[in-house]
């Protein structure tokens, strides 16, 4: 279960605080200093993170990048997320994090996250300026395509379930098949 944490008696979170959290397997992050704590991922979770990663890693362009979580989005003092897969510009990236928005921020749902992604997360992408937003779920499986309009706001430009296409253009193309992220791994007990 994601856990919203109170605020510390002196205020917001900020990344300072994150560095006093424990190294528990737990994944802390902050979105306009709330402090949200999620479980580690489970099996179908992970096998969509690594699936991907290993579907846009060999043709991201050289100017690009692409990390998993955990690797830390940190434009401002009060705000730092881990999305599950991300894509970077080089000339963005510090030693330690990025801080500025990605190109391309993933988050795949988790039953304790999934509010938190649609909503918190969304929203703090859309404040950041990340191009595009993608949810992917991997219950259905389902991809939720979501890319900033001309007022910075996200629309949601494709929906894509099972065993359809999405043809990405953004941030480099790609083809996309929602089912195939999870391989052999189909049964829906795990």
């Amino acid at each position: 279960m994601t856990v919203m944490a109170t605020h510390p008696p002196s205020g917001p979170y900020t990344v300072a605080d994150l560095e006093l959290m424990p190294d528990d397997g737990r994944r802390y992050e902050l979105i306009d200093g709330e402090l949200f704590v999620s479980p580690a991922p489970g099996t179908r979770h992970q096998k969509i993170v690594a699936a991907l990663v290993a579907q846009l890693y060999p043709i991201c362009p050289h100017d690009l990048h692409v990390f998993p979580a955990p690797y830390a989005v940190r434009p401002s003092e009060k705000t730092e997320v881990q999305p599950d897969v991300l894509v970077a510009r080089d000339e963005d990236l510090t030693e330690k994090n990025l801080p500025v928005a990605p190109v391309l921020a993933v988050e795949v749902l988790s039953p304790s996250t999934a509010s938190n992604d649609f909503i918190s997360k969304k929203a703090a992408y859309e404040r950041m300026g990340a191009a595009s937003y993608w949810i992917i779920d991997p219950e259905q499986p389902r991809l939720m395509v979501f890319e900033l309009d001309e007022q910075g706001r996200y629309r949601m430009v494709a929906d894509v379930k099972e065993g359809d296409v999405f043809e990405a253009e953004r941030p480099f193309p790609v083809r996309i098949v929602p089912a195939k992220l999870l391989g052999t791994l189909r049964r829906s007990d795990i």
